[in-house]
């Protein structure tokens, strides 16, 4: 059973298109700049607007774990200790301040928001993107919405970090029409210290896909301080050449902070210390080594 935590319509960033985006929960890394950190954990979460809180305590009064507490300052205050998340909250508060992140859904479910929206996709040359998170840690799920999808006549793509078992991806390599693939840094060190994890299976799983011949999309989010460098960026273009194919695009993110809003509401504190955005002049630089040394790259997508 799919564990997601939203379904987008009207997607025009994941894909071919204009999309519907389903998004799993959890995630194997912890990249630094996660711009969906409600994403990372395996677990239900709840997050909380101020902005939008008006005060009324109902969500106080329904806890049965006595777990909140109205103040004048901080608006609803959470003790997490003491919290179940059984949602009770989410469901008396009247302006939405809190909502859950992250719930089982069936397969019909997501399979009749997908085909809702076939027309949109048909007209468009979309289709659905299983995203997260990281959706090939449900692949059992994934496996048979991408079945479904393709009995459908619809066209299937599988946004993922590539830290997953080299199997998984294998299994569904023949139900997949196109991968939308991160690669975030190439020297494994440096990786494990913003991901959280090595990249040796990162990038074998990579080669993996590159060899049964697929379409894939590289998605490189750049950070100044990160991954900017002259080396970083020479070692990703080498790799990506010696692949047996190329990828037919190269995206080339700018990291912004934007999502730090997205932690407050999860009552987390958004560490950006070592990272800022890359200069235009700086983007514009590295999107020239690429396209030179061959390969199709564009800024954003």
């Amino acid at each position: 059973m799919p564990f997601l935590f939203d379904i987008k319509r009207y997607s025009i960033n994941d894909g071919p298109g204009v999309r519907v985006t389903v998004f799993f929960k959890g995630c194997p890394l912890s990249c630094r700049w996660c711009h969906n950190p409600e994403s990372i954990s395996f677990k239900t979460e709840k997050l909380y607007n101020k902005s939008k809180c008006i005060g009324c305590g109902s969500c106080v009064s329904v806890c049965p774990e006595n777990a909140l507490t109205l103040t004048k300052t901080d608006g609803i205050v959470t003790d997490f200790d003491k919290c179940i998340v059984c949602g009770k909250c989410a469901e008396v508060c009247p302006t939405r301040a809190i909502e859950m992140s992250g719930r089982n859904y069936s397969e019909e479910e997501v399979m009749t928001a997908v085909l809702k929206e076939t027309n949109m996709m048909d007209a468009s040359g979309g289709g659905v993107t299983f995203s997260g998170g990281e959706p090939l840690m449900y692949p059992e799920a994934l496996k048979s919405l991408l079945i479904r999808c393709g009995q459908e006549g619809i066209h299937r793509a599988v946004d993922t970090s590539g830290s997953v078992k080299s199997s998984v991806i294998e299994d569904i390599l023949s139900y997949t029409d196109l991968f939308l693939y991160d690669l975030k840094v190439m020297d494994a060190q440096t990786h494990r210290k913003w991901v959280g994890a090595d990249n040796t299976l990162i990038l074998k799983n990579l080669r993996l896909i590159s060899d049964h011949d697929k379409e894939f999309h590289i998605r490189i989010p750049l950070v100044e301080g990160v991954n900017t460098d002259d080396r970083n960026i020479t070692d990703t273009i080498f790799f990506l050449n010696g692949l047996q194919r190329k990828p037919t695009v190269v995206g080339l993110l700018p990291y912004h902070n934007i999502a730090s809003k997205k932690y407050e509401k999860l009552g987390k504190v958004y560490n950006d210390e070592g990272m800022s955005e890359p200069s235009k002049e700086r983007m514009a630089q590295i999107h020239s080594l690429f396209t030179e040394n061959g390969l199709n790259a564009v800024i954003g997508g």
